[in-house]
């Protein structure tokens, strides 16, 4: 009964995890491009941040985080971070929230912007990647932009100025449910399509480090843990044949 009871709470995680992932990607018809965190790059976290607070924190707080840990992680001296990261009246210590009250929000978009400090965690970093990367025009939507991975989102497309204005360029007999390709149209953008690229990396990094930001740690951890179970492993094994010797 205890190894059935056992089994059964080691499966439940495993059961939960991957009921997470398919309900964040079992729809999804768009072909993912992958996605690979890089949190010992403080330059790509540092532009990540830079971005989100100019062009996310508006609508999506971090609730979870505080501007003070953040910065003291990316090196960003606290006089540097309060003149260009923190456009409030909020102190450096306070957590990253934003001034948009719920309700108008929900009336302006009809659903209020999430929390964005787990969204890596509960739908992965790949899904936020390309997210970032895939709205185009679609007049037949309220904003006038849609989304490949997120179809019929409420969201318009905040990082229009800096991608320029994007839209499906699939011709008649391309694809015979989901179009696959997306185009940007020439000089419409601050960023052409490298710099874009790069831009929506940093700032899927720095979420990606906002949903865990003790990743790097746990794993600096996990090494030695190991270690140690190893070498006690050992030890173990000794002191078992040591007891045993006798009885054989």
């Amino acid at each position: 009964m205890r190894k059935v009871l056992l089994a059964i709470l080691l499966c439940i995680p495993g059961l939960l995890g991957s009921s997470m992932a398919w309900s964040s990607s079992a729809d999804i018809e768009w072909h993912m491009q992958p996605f690979d965190g890089d949190l010992e790059n403080l330059p790509s976290l540092q532009n990540g941040m830079r971005i989100y607070v100019n062009y996310c924190l508006g609508c999506h707080g971090l609730k979870f985080q505080r501007y003070e840990a953040t910065v003291d992680y990316l090196g960003i001296p606290h006089d540097i971070a309060m003149e260009n990261l923190v456009f409030s009246d909020q102190k450096i210590g306070e957590l990253m929230t934003t001034a948009m009250d719920s309700e108008s929000a929900k009336a302006w978009f009809g659903v209020a912007p999430p929390d964005l400090t787990l969204v890596t965690r509960l739908r992965g970093p790949e899904w936020v990647y390309n997210y970032l990367k895939t709205f185009y025009v679609d007049d037949d939507r309220p904003l006038g932009t849609n989304n490949k991975v997120f179809p019929n989102v409420a969201m318009p497309n905040v990082l229009a100025q800096l991608q320029g204005i994007q839209r499906e360029a699939c011709k008649p007999g391309d694809a015979d449910h989901v179009c696959q390709k997306l185009a940007v149209d020439d000089g419409t953008g601050e960023y052409d399509t490298e710099e874009f690229d790069a831009a929506v990396y940093d700032l899927t990094n720095f979420l990606y480090y906002v949903g865990e930001p003790s990743r790097l740690e746990r794993h600096r951890i996990g090494i030695f843990v190991m270690l140690f179970l190893v070498i006690l492993g050992c030890f173990t094994y000794l002191l078992n044949r040591e007891y045993w010797k006798d009885i054989h």
